[in-house]
């Protein structure tokens, strides 16, 4: 920052620039004095020889012509004494210079002297030319004299003439003189005029400094009070501005400088309840993020010298978004309150006296343990006895809004210094782990390892490379008869995603299904399976005119289902592929379903209503009992191909299928099989009474081309 005296030197700056400035106008305005005086000079010079000439001229012509009159007899009766005496009287005149009278021929007479050593000489010189001849009065100028001539006549008979001459140098030098005497006093006038401009330039200055005196006093010092109380500000030292000065100050900058003390005082009040706000999760009243990863930097400082062991545990609520979706966010806030109630209590009676609990956001908790330097393994035996009670805890049901909410927990275990050797990676590493426990089949701990990292590196590729895969032709449907037990004829047909990779080859259904799911992509590669089956079927039933129609069933994620616009999907897609609704089945997941009933029913009854067939797929493998068929409308089941695989063997599972049958048709519910890789799987289903199965030992899955063509005619 710049110091304050900074505006003190910009205003010291300016006063030098406005000096610089008036210096050099006063010096434009002496030089211009100057040019004036010698202007002014130079005109009286041409004035005064103007009015000099003129004056001489009217002069001079009037004296020689009285002095021509004057002459005239004495020239008729040629009397040189008489002429002698004009002539000198003449030559008393001041600034003539000499006379001369002359005959008609132009032959000196007198020229004033006593001698007349001229007498009856020939005027000779420049100006004797035109005088002779010249019939009036004549003036003539050379470079030192005016000369004045005059004829003398009586009557119309010329007699001679008189020159006079005046000399030019006296008038010059009068005239000099005068101008000389003119220049003392301008100059006088203009030492005047400079010692006025000095004292003017002498009060400015003064001015200047008062100024400056003045702006340092009232203006300067406080803003640089001010500025050195925004240093303290700036370092995070509020309320410690004092404004004492202030009272000195009953102007605007006495009000700025009050304003600022009442804003360092409201600075500081905001700054404890922004720090209470930054560091505190404001549903929880837990710490969160920033504060739990201060505390964690602070504690990793800590453990430098290798001493001690950290653990992390990164808990995620399981399924919490179904809450949020069909409960509401108020309800969704209430059972992170009581899950946050549920951990904090955990954690102080299991974790230890040094436990750290935040909660990062959503339903994500973040707990850090600590084992004792002298014990070693306490941190990670600490660690899962926590996050055994923790998944039992959050296991138990949760009352929310006069119903029962259960959930359960994720957790993923990492540890300080073996997994990780900063903050960052730790809470990646945890994060990982909690990612495999997810994967595991939810409300569980997992401890992280090396190799999770290898199985989340292949994951993110995967997913990048599914991402465009159905555009480039990667994926494909296949389609698995299912046929009548009553008759053994085809009815239809459940269509399967396949992926086949450019370089890793065929990849699971399992793995880039679950990819497909947890990465958002499936609910845009669902309505394009969707579409792509429906069309297919139409191209089924355009080959085998007058043949009974199949239908083809289609698996819907519980992603799609609760999305809730699945109804208007199916729809479209119907009404696209002019495809007839009882011809298409969706199939969904028995525990998508039971997992929100009030909502899966909405959507299911939607569905049913426009034609559209329901299928509950993998039945029995849920955690619901078989009350489930009568509250959830579904069209049909599908038994899963674990109980069939050992329905020959199995006398529980053969119960259990038998069971399930009998149930279903009480409800009105068509019975699927699934997994029939034997004749005498086959045989057993349909004398239980099984309606539908499908199965290797019935037909393989094959591309739509294959299946097409191997359709009864």
């Amino acid at each position: 920052m710049k110091s304050p005296r900074g505006l003190q030197a910009k205003f010291l700056s300016i006063m030098g620039v406005a000096f610089a400035v008036v210096a050099v106008l006063i010096l434009l305005l002496l030089q211009r004095q100057e040019r004036i005086q010698s202007a002014v000079v130079e005109v009286s010079r041409e004035a005064m020889r103007d009015s000099f000439v003129a004056s001489l001229r009217r002069h001079g012509e009037g004296e020689v012509a009285q002095l021509a009159g004057s002459l005239t007899n004495p020239l008729y009766y040629f009397d040189l004494d008489a002429i002698g005496e004009l002539s000198r009287a003449a030559m008393t005149n001041p600034g003539v210079r000499y006379v001369v009278v002359y005959d008609v021929e132009g032959n000196i007479v007198h020229d004033g002297s006593e001698e007349i050593p001229s007498y009856g000489k020939r005027m000779d010189d420049p100006l004797a030319a035109r005088i002779v001849a010249a019939p009036a009065l004549l003036g003539q100028w050379s470079e030192n004299t005016f000369d004045v001539s005059a004829p003398i006549k009586i009557g119309q008979q010329r007699l001679g003439g008189v020159r006079v001459g005046y000399d030019l140098k006296a008038m010059r030098a009068y005239q000099d003189s005068a101008l000389e005497e003119l220049r003392r006093r301008l100059d006088a006038l203009g030492r005047l005029q400079l010692l006025w401009v000095g004292l003017l330039s002498l009060g400015l200055l003064a001015l200047g400094a008062a100024m400056l005196w003045l702006i340092q006093r009232w203006l300067v010092k406080p803003i640089r009070e001010l500025a050195e109380a925004a240093h303290t500000i700036e370092d995070g030292r509020f309320g410690q501005f004092d404004d004492s000065d202030a009272a000195r100050h009953n102007d605007e900058v006495g009000d700025l400088m009050r304003a600022f003390s009442r804003m360092s005082q409201s600075l500081a009040r905001h700054d404890r309840d922004i720090r209470r706000m930054a560091y505190t999760d404001s549903l929880t009243g837990l710490a969160n993020r920033l504060a739990f990863r201060e505390s964690l930097d602070e504690r990793l400082q800590q453990f430098d010298g290798g001493r001690g062991q950290l653990a992390l545990l990164f808990a995620d609520i399981d399924d919490f978004k179904r809450v949020n979706d069909t409960l509401g966010h108020d309800a969704g806030d209430e059972v992170l309150l009581q899950c946050a109630q549920r951990i904090a209590r955990t954690v102080e009676r299991v974790g230890g006296e040094r436990a750290l609990l935040a909660r990062f956001g959503g339903d994500e908790f973040v707990i850090l343990v600590e084992g004792k330097p002298q014990r070693p393994g306490e941190a990670r035996q600490l660690a899962t006895h926590l996050a055994d009670v923790l998944v039992a805890e959050l296991g138990q049901p949760i009352a929310v809004h006069e119903r029962q909410v259960f959930l359960g927990t994720s957790i993923g275990v990492t540890l300080y210094p073996e997994d990780a050797s900063g903050a960052t990676s730790l809470m990646k590493n945890g994060d990982i782990a909690m990612y495999q426990a997810k994967v595991a089949g939810k409300n569980c701990y997992r401890f992280y390892s090396r190799a999770m990292d290898q199985a989340v590196e292949r994951r993110v590729h995967l997913e990048h490379a599914l991402r465009g895969a159905w555009d480039r032709g990667e994926l494909s449907l296949v389609y698995q008869p299912v046929f009548r037990l009553g008759d053994g004829a085809m009815v239809g047909a459940e269509a399967l995603l396949r992926w086949k990779h450019p370089e890793q080859g065929l990849i699971a259904p399992s793995v880039f299904i679950d990819v497909a799911e947890q990465s958002g992509q499936i609910e845009t590669l669902g309505p394009q399976v969707l579409r792509a089956a429906c069309e297919d079927a139409v191209a089924w039933q355009r080959a085998r005119p007058g043949a009974d129609p199949l239908f083809v069933s289609v698996n819907v994620s519980p992603r799609q289902l609760r999305n809730g616009d699945l109804p208007n999907v199916v729809a479209a897609c119907l009404r696209e592929t002019e495809l007839p609704p009882w011809l298409l089945h969706l199939e969904l997941t028995e525990t998508a379903v039971i997992g929100d009933e009030v909502h899966a029913s909405a959507l299911l009854s939607r569905l049913r209503a426009s034609g559209v067939k329901v299928w509950l797929d993998d039945f029995g493998t849920g955690f619901s009992g078989l009350s489930h068929l009568r509250r959830v409308p579904v069209d049909g089941v599908k038994i899963d191909r674990s109980f069939v695989a050992d329905v020959l063997r199995d006398p529980d599972d053969l119960a259990l299928t038998t069971a399930i049958i009998a149930m279903a048709h009480s409800l009105g519910v068509t019975v699927v099989a699934e997994g029939v890789e034997k004749e005498g799987q086959y045989a057993v289903l349909r004398e239980r009474g099984c309606d539908l199965a499908q199965g290797y030992w019935l037909g393989h899955p094959v591309p739509a081309a294959e299946f097409l063509a191997q359709l009864p005619a």
